[in-house]
């Protein structure tokens, strides 16, 4: 049984450090800290939370993830009274080049995934979950600290219906229901039965507390391993709770104490003893589950058989899985269009049907990732901008994801513009450190595929619906930030860049313009991110000229990069990209009604050669009259 008069004195402890390191800082959360003291001192220290300290990445340690992220002085603060994190690291918080930051990230040891954004941590704890259970098969559980205020985000109840829908016992909720959110009352305040009628309606087992109560807390979390199905602890609390002028007020929101509140503060909690430590039960020592690699089959795409990019992708995945048994498969219910059923029909126990739900889908991926697996994420291209924000924060998670995106640009067809991936490109060349890949054919898929999977960090594949006509022998080699020069010659006039769809159109339009002598560099740059720069230096060195053409609106795409990597260069570049409202109709009339087909490659070349022959005329005709007029 747990010692309730030593957990009181952590709690006086805790508190006393979420208030001082705040205060040190000029800023932070500390009346959100406050309320959730012994929900989570409850937690680490009552002896149900199963951790190693000194080894964060046991695999059978229970994971806690705070998804209300600004109560960071609550986290850094349990771990100090752990023992793990000293009073003088405490000292550094929010000071810039500690890892001690404003809101959780990977640069913190004990971080499982990074929060502050609100809305997200249950969809990484979903993922974290989903490995112990269905991958590792350990018996570790996850438990997610939760805001009131971000439960009326959607992402969460993408993550409770999924969970449920995975039957995942060993997820723990904790809803800090504080009734006060940054600038007033919460959507239901103190209302814990509207939660509790929620969280039940999805599946879950709600169990309604009092926070602030220690038999009631250490109860709940008995109560919650022995369940059958995930659990919701609902817990009313008191933002500010222990410090009176603190404690419900309106307005203290992300305010730090002054020195004289502080000393006030330091008056009302009494007497505190910074020697008192709590102690986390170590966990099980099991092995996890391991499969060991082994040599994938060759691959092998007859020439005279086109298909498209999508279905090479689940091809390849299901391939490679040999070469890399940490992948795992995620798909927004459209795995029959993105290809990934190949993968799901030969590997079903590596595959999560994450249905329409794509904020969702990418949190959990970051949980996965977090737990030492690859996950694959794939839907239609257009979708992925509803899961922007986690895929922006799963950078700061240092998670190793790859996207794969299909149905991407006009060249879709009749499905019109709400199908149309043509901002895709954009979002994921904005994350750092991200590689942007876009293959044009199944052999090039394939490869880059393979690729991404033994890449560590975030990649985004863009894939084509359309069947393609097979370019590359099966053999070819792809490397990230590599390209391919497809039609080269000493007489080349113009550089022509494309990937994917495009640069299908851009060899019908090399083989139109060589009947009319006129002789084009064209360039695969299957590589978007980051761009064979050396290359493209290279031809535009010799042409003079670059053409890029791409479905895909201007802003962000390939043009923009190709014209940022040469800008140094001063070589000109013309972007063709679509740049008309989209509509319903054939691939091959959306191609030309965006000017970015055959039949507008060849019109663009002419132009420019004929602009150049023309400036290069007027140079001229100025040349000689200033002779004649010299003479």
């Amino acid at each position: 049984m747990a010692d309730v008069e030593n957990l009181k004195k952590i709690s006086k402890l805790i508190r006393w450090h979420c208030l001082s390191m705040t205060t040190r800082a000029g800023s932070g959360h500390p009346t959100s800290s406050l309320s959730a003291t012994e929900l989570m001192a409850g937690l680490l220290f009552g002896g149900v939370f199963r951790y190693d300290p000194g080894n964060p990445d046991n695999p059978n340690n229970d994971r806690l993830i705070f998804s209300k992220g600004h109560a960071s002085p609550l986290f850094y603060a349990l771990w100090a009274a752990a023992g793990a994190v000293s009073e003088e690291e405490l000292a550094t918080y929010r000071k810039f080049g500690s890892a001690l930051e404003g809101h959780p990230t990977a640069s913190f040891r004990y971080t499982e995934a990074a929060t502050g954004s609100l809305g997200q941590g249950l969809s990484v704890g979903v993922g974290t979950a989903l490995n112990a259970k269905y991958l590792d098969k350990l018996p570790y559980r996850t438990y997610v600290l939760l805001g009131d205020s971000e439960m009326a985000e959607g992402s969460q109840w993408e993550s409770l219906e999924i969970a449920a829908w995975y039957k995942l016992n060993n997820l723990v909720g904790i809803i800090d229901v504080n009734r006060l959110g940054q600038r007033g009352e919460t959507m239901y305040g103190h209302d814990l039965s509207a939660y509790a009628r929620r969280v039940e309606a999805f599946g879950w087992q709600p169990i309604v507390i009092d926070g602030h109560s220690y038999p009631e807390v250490l109860d709940a979390y008995e109560r919650a391993l022995g369940s059958e199905k995930p659990v919701m602890i609902v817990a009313k609390t008191v933002k500010g709770k222990g410090v009176s002028f603190l404690e419900d007020k309106n307005g203290w929101h992300g305010k730090a104490l002054d020195e004289a509140e502080l000393e006030r503060a330091a008056r009302e909690l009494g007497e505190i003893d910074h020697s008192v430590r709590g102690k986390i039960t170590l966990p099980e020592k099991i092995e996890p589950a391991s499969i060991e690699p082994r040599k994938p089959e060759e691959r092998s795409y007859p020439a005279d058989k086109p298909l498209a990019t999508r279905k090479a992708y689940g091809k390849a995945l299901a391939r490679i899985y040999p070469r890399f048994p940490k992948i795992v498969s995620l798909d927004g219910e459209v795995s029959n269009s993105t290809g990934a059923e190949t993968f799901k029909e030969a590997h079903p126990e590596r595959f999560f049907e994450m249905f329409i739900a794509e904020q969702n889908m990418v949190g959990t991926a970051i949980g996965l990732a977090r737990r030492g697996k690859i996950p694959f994420v794939s839907t239609f291209a257009a979708f992925f901008s509803r899961a922007c924000d986690q895929i922006r924060m799963s950078r700061y998670s240092d998670a190793d994801i790859k996207f794969v995106g299909s149905h991407a640009g006009v060249s879709i067809g009749q499905d019109g513009p709400s199908q149309m991936g043509l901002e895709d490109i954009a979002l994921f060349r904005a994350i750092l450190d991200s590689v942007v890949l876009y293959p044009c054919d199944a052999v090039s898929t394939d490869a880059l595929v393979e690729k991404a999977a033994g890449h560590t960090g975030i990649v985004y594949i863009r894939t084509t619906r359309a069947d393609t006509p097979i370019l590359y022998d099966s053999r070819e080699r792809f490397e990230i930030g590599g390209s391919k020069v497809l039609r080269k010659s000493e007489a080349d006039a113009v550089t022509v860049a494309a990937a994917g769809i495009t640069l299908h159109e851009a060899l019908k339009a090399y083989d139109a313009l060589k009947k009319e002598g006129i002789s084009v560099r064209v360039i695969d740059l299957y590589s978007v991110k980051p761009l064979d720069e050396a290359t493209l230096l290279e031809a535009a060195n010799a042409t003079g000229f670059v053409i890029t053409v791409e479905d895909h609106y201007a802003a962000g795409g390939i043009g923009e990069a190709v014209r940022s990597a040469l800008w140094a260069s001063g070589v000109p570049v013309y972007s063709m990209a679509v740049d008309k409202k989209p509509q319903s109709g054939l691939p091959g009339e959306l191609l030309d009604f965006e000017e970015i087909s055959q039949k507008a490659i060849v019109s663009k070349v002419k132009e420019v050669l004929w602009n150049r022959k023309r400036q290069e005329l007027q140079v001229s005709g100025s040349r000689k009259i200033t002779r004649f007029e010299h003479e």
